[in-house]
C-alpha cells in the first residue's frame, strides 16, 4: 500500500523540481529583517532538523547574505500545546507558527476537512487536495490577519496494536487511542473504542493495556518507542497528518516585495522538501518498526522488531466505505453547509467521493 504511493509521490515531487532551482541565490542589500518562526512539535522531529534548521534557518541566511535572520524553536521549546499557533500568529507574537491542521482547526473549521480520516490513502492525492484547498483555507483564515504558506504531511497515521491483527474488521470491540473528530468518526463507524488519550501517554497506556491499539505517525512511533509495548503495525495510511506554515498578514504585506519573493521561493523548496520527506520517513518509518535495518536510516531501529501487517483489498475498500459514509457527513454536519459545498468543488474530482451522493 505505502510502496506504490511513494511511487506516485517521486513523480509528483520530480515534476516540482525545476521550481526548487529558481530559489534565489541571493537577495539585493537592504534593511535586515527578523523572523521568529516556531514550528515542530519537539526538536528531534526530522522536519525540524532537515527544513526547518537547514532551510528556513540556515540557507535563508546563508543565501539572503545574513540580511533575513530566521529563529527557529520547536512547540516544546516554547512550552505549547500546538492549539496556540493561530493566536501566536495572529497576535504577531511570531511571525511564522506552525501547527496540523486538526489542531488548528478549532479556529477554522474547513481546516480538517483537507485531512479527514480515509481521504486520501494516497499521499499524492493528499498533496493534490492540499493544494487544492488552500486558498479556500486562508480566506476563512484572512479574518485571523493570518496566512498558510505551506502544507505538509507527517508520515501516515497508522495503527499500532499490543496483540495480533490481520484486517481492520479485526479491531472491532478494541480500545484504540485517536485524535481529532474524524478519526473519532471513523473508529466508532468501524466498532471499535475511541479513547482521548494525549500523546505522552499513550507509551504507558499501551504497557498497562489501558489500550489496546493506538494511531500515529510511523515515525512518530519509533521515535516514542511504541514497538516496546507493542506488537503489529498496519501500512494503511488513515490519514497524514497535515500541517501548514502560517504567516502574520500585515507583516507579510509590508515586507520589502524583494523578501517577500525570497521568502515565497524558500516556501515552495520547503514544501517539496516536506512532501518528500514525508513519504520517505513514511516508510522508513515501518522498516525501522519491523527491523529492517538497510532500510532504517531517518528514525531508530526498534529493538524489538514488530510485525508488519499489509492492507488488503478490503480494508481499502472499507476505508473509503466508512469515509463516504461517516467521516466525511460527520465533518460537514461539524462544519455547516458551505464546507460541503466546498468539498464538492475542490476535493471530490480528487478523492471520488462527492459529500450527497
Amino acid at each position: 500500500m505505502i510502496k506504490s504511493a511513494l511511487k506516485v509521490l517521486a513523480l509528483t515531487t520530480a515534476l516540482a523540481a525545476p521550481a526548487m532551482a529558481q530559489v534565489p541565490d541571493s537577495l539585493p542589500a537592504g534593511p535586515r529583517v527578523n523572523i521568529v518562526a516556531v514550528t515542530q512539535p519537539v526538536p528531534t522531529n526530522p522536519q525540524f532538523i532537515r527544513v526547518d534548521q537547514a532551510i528556513l534557518r540556515d540557507l535563508v541566511g546563508q543565501r539572503s547574505g545574513g540580511r533575513i535572520a530566521v529563529t527557529v524553536a520547536s512547540h516544546a521549546e516554547r512550552n505549547l500545546g500546538g492549539n496556540e499557533i493561530v493566536r501566536l500568529v495572529r497576535s504577531g507574537q511570531v511571525e511564522i507558527g506552525a501547527g496540523t491542521l486538526s489542531t488548528l482547526s478549532g479556529d477554522v473549521p474547513i481546516l480538517d476537512g483537507i485531512d479527514l480520516a480515509g481521504l486520501a490513502p494516497d499521499i499524492g492525492d493528499a498533496r493534490r487536495i492540499a493544494e487544492g484547498m488552500l486558498a479556500v483555507a486562508n480566506r476563512d483564515l484572512e479574518r485571523f490577519n493570518t496566512r498558510i504558506v505551506v502544507m505538509y504531511p507527517f508520515p501516515a497515521q497508522v495503527m499500532f496494536c499490543r496483540s495480533p491483527f490481520t484486517q481492520l474488521t479485526d479491531l472491532r470491540g478494541r480500545r484504540i487511542r485517536t485524535f481529532g473528530n474524524s478519526l473519532v468518526d471513523f473508529f466508532t463507524a468501524l466498532g471499535a473504542q475511541p479513547t482521548s488519550i494525549g500523546f505522552p501517554e499513550v507509551y504507558s497506556s499501551l504497557e498497562r493495556g489501558v489500550v489496546d491499539c493506538a494511531i500515529t505517525g510511523t515515525g512518530s512511533g519509533a521515535a516514542a518507542r511504541w514497538p516496546e509495548v507493542s506488537s503489529h503495525i498496519s501500512d494503511l495510511p488513515i490519514s497524514w497528518a497535515v500541517a501548514g506554515y502560517m504567516v502574520n498578514l500585515t507583516w507579510w504585506n509590508r515586507l520589502d516585495p524583494q523578501v517577500r519573493a525570497f521568502m515565497e521561493a524558500t516556501f515552495k523548496q520547503m514544501s517539496d522538501e516536506l512532501w518528500a520527506l514525508g513519504a520517505a520517513a513514511t516508510r522508513d518509518g515501518i522498516d525501522c518498526n519491523i527491523g529492517n535495518a538497510s532500510a532504517c536510516r531517518i528514525h531508530q531501529l526498534a529493538p524489538r522488531p514488530m510485525t508488519e501487517v499489509p492492507a488488503t483489498p478490503a480494508d481499502r475498500a472499507l476505508t473509503r466505505q466508512i469515509f463516504e459514509q461517516n467521516v466525511l457527513p460527520g465533518w460537514v454536519r461539524r462544519c455547516g453547509a458551505r464546507c460541503g459545498e466546498v468539498y464538492n468543488q475542490i476535493i471530490a474530482p480528487i478523492s471520488g467521493v462527492r459529500f450527497g451522493g
